[in-house]
């Protein structure tokens, strides 16, 4: 029988536990014990340094799309008096709220993206994400079933299937639901400040209380559009572990609410309530993203990076065997072979065709008169072979030669008498003209190809730069690869803040997205779904923000931001009409440099 541990000894689990138990116990008592030496927290200094950590953290993620208030509200970098200090701290307050808001339903987006991109591939794409994408453990999980169904089933491809759209079909669903309730959010903040602009600048002592009151409220109604998605997850979910305890924010007492003006320390308890709610709802939606999110790049091509590991292992024992240390010099042979060869194409294919550029372009017409055959040369055996036919033709018809004949006529009358003296060679060879016309035939011959090698020389010297140029074509072709490969690092081309084609690209179909959640929020109003239509006027935020960030810098680089940026604010002022932002939208694309394809800009 197995002997049970006393009762007063604990086991190395327990003894760990414990540890783990005591050490935020300790934590917590110690910043409790510096707490109490510090002023209370309603102390304005504590308020102070609350503010400056907040402002260090998120500044990260601040917004850059300008809230809708008038340009003489103070900013929190501008406190200059009592009245001023409590509004430029809730101008930061707002700022933050929208920062953090952006920056979650950005991160919403991008896995939102991700999901319907694989659940509108096809069978085969889906079989391969569920295997091949989903990390090391689901492949052998999923394999494993699929074997076995493959031996049990006849429909093992389409359980697989089934199986892969009902994992992208609940996350998608998940993630729809937090971005309408985050843009939803967004969308009643936006148009509360757009309302209260002018009242918080003239009245901040009644109008920053009522705004409190209704961010306070905003987070309520946050509060209950979280809480159905606990009781809506299914019992088979695919998504790992538990989700977080239900979002509860805290709320402000109903005697701030109530109140008309609030004193200095209900005004920082306020705030800090509303960055504790913030972070109340970062925490939540960084655990219920995580969960649905896309998969991490390293689980994606966690295949890939296992081959090339193994490959990378492969090679470095392979060179390990071929290095020093194993006492091989087969890597000093290989260096010193790439070096020479290296040295070589340069020598062959860069620097003497230059050089020979070079030469042939200072050096042609000072070293014309050199080459194989001269034009002097040529003409010397041209005015001999013309004497030696006049001679012959004299001789042979006993008449003088007229001074305008031809060569040709003079060698038609030679042809004709070695014509004849071919009857009798023998003869005619050691007594007549056929030594002699066979001569003429000779010199012929030989100015035929004085004349041909003339032609070539002068042919050769007239390419001598195309063949230089020849030569350094696979250095010109090397050269063009390596700039492009520059320039699309520079120019950042596959981004939407580069400079180069897709940038541009990029930045045009966020303007695309802009008018098109433009045309169905008005939709919406008219059919009377104010929700949708409130969610919708969130994502055009949204899509705002993203444009007004990527186009700021090639805008100021062509000094069009002063104006793009005022299209924008006027994209996104609730009260405007549909038909001035449609036009808007249409200005963005046909007008500003910054935002034209490449082909109409050249």
């Amino acid at each position: 029988m197995d002997s049970q541990p006393p009762a007063n000894e604990s086991t190395p689990s327990t003894a760990l536990s414990n540890v783990g138990e005591l050490v935020p116990f300790y934590s917590s008592y110690l910043w409790n014990r510096l707490a109490s030496l510090l002023p209370t927290s309603n102390s304005i200094f504590l308020g102070k340094i609350s503010n400056l950590y907040r402002q260090t953290v998120s500044r990260k993620r601040s917004i850059s799309f300008p809230l809708p208030l008038t340009s003489d509200f103070p900013s929190s970098s501008t406190i200059t008096s009592n009245v001023s200090a409590d509004t430029a701290r809730i101008h930061g307050v707002l700022e933050e709220i929208m920062a953090d808001v952006l920056s979650n339903l950005h991160d919403i987006q991008k896995s939102l993206d991700f999901w319907r991109s694989r659940a509108e591939g096809s069978n085969a794409r889906k079989a391969y994400f569920m295997i091949f994408e989903r990390g090391p453990t689901a492949f052998v999980n999923e394999s494993t079933k699929f074997v076995s169904k493959s031996f049990s089933e006849d429909s093992a491809m389409q359980h697989l299937c089934q199986s892969s759209s009902s994992h992208m079909t609940e996350r998608m669903r998940v993630l729809v639901e937090l971005r309408s309730a985050l843009a939803s959010f967004l969308a009643q903040l936006y148009v509360e400040l757009d309302k209260r602009g002018e009242d918080l600048v003239k009245n901040p002592e009644k109008s920053l209380p009522s705004l409190l009151a209704v961010i306070n409220g905003l987070f309520s109604n946050l509060e209950g559009s979280f809480s159905h998605l606990h009781a809506e997850r299914e019992c088979d979910s695919s998504v790992d572990g538990s989700y977080p305890m239900p979002l509860v924010f805290d709320r402000l007492p109903e005697v701030n609410e109530e109140g008309s003006q609030w004193t200095d320390c209900e005004l920082t308890d306020a705030i800090n309530l509303v960055h504790k709610n913030l972070e109340k709802l970062n925490s939540y939606l960084s655990v219920m993203v995580g969960k649905h999110r896309k998969p991490r790049r390293m689980t994606l091509y966690w295949v890939r990076y296992t081959c090339g590991a193994v490959g990378l292992s492969v090679f470095s024992i392979w060179l390990l065997r071929h290095s020093s240390l194993m006492g091989s010099s087969d890597i000093e042979n290989w260096v010193h072979d790439a070096k020479e060869a290296t040295m070589s194409f340069f020598s062959d294919h860069v620097e003497q065709p230059l050089l020979s550029i070079r030469d042939e372009l200072f050096d042609t017409f000072r070293k014309r008169h050199k080459g194989v055959m001269e034009t002097e040369e040529v003409q010397l055996t041209q005015d001999s072979l013309h004497r030696m036919l006049r001679n012959f033709c004299e001789q042979a018809t006993r008449e003088k030669v007229p001074d305008n004949a031809s060569d040709q006529e003079m060698l038609e009358v030679v042809m004709h008498r070695y014509e004849k003296e071919l009857v009798h060679p023998i003869h005619n060879l050691l007594s007549g003209e056929l030594a002699r016309g066979l001569l003429i035939q000779v010199q012929k011959l030989k100015l035929d190809i004085e004349t041909a090698m003339l032609e070539l020389d002068q042919i050769l010297r007239a390419n001598e730069i195309n063949f230089a140029i020849l030569a350094a074509l696979p250095a010109f072709f090397l050269s063009i690869v390596m700039l492009t490969v520059l320039r699309t690092w520079l120019k950042k081309d596959s981004k939407a803040q580069g400079r180069g084609r897709i940038a541009r690209i990029h930045r045009r179909l966020l303007v695309v997205e802009i008018e098109k959640r433009i045309m169905q929020y008005q939709s919406y109003i008219e059919q009377g779904r104010d929700k949708d239509a409130e969610t919708v006027f969130g994502l055009l935020i949204y899509s705002l923000e993203r444009l007004y960030r990527v186009v700021e810098k090639p805008a100021r680089a062509t000094d069009e931001w002063d104006l793009v940026k005022q299209d924008l604010i006027e994209l996104g002022r609730p009260q405007q009409q549909t038909s001035y932002k449609l036009t808007v939208t249409q200005r963005l694309v046909t007008v500003y440099d910054c935002l034209l394809p490449s082909l109409k800009r050249q």
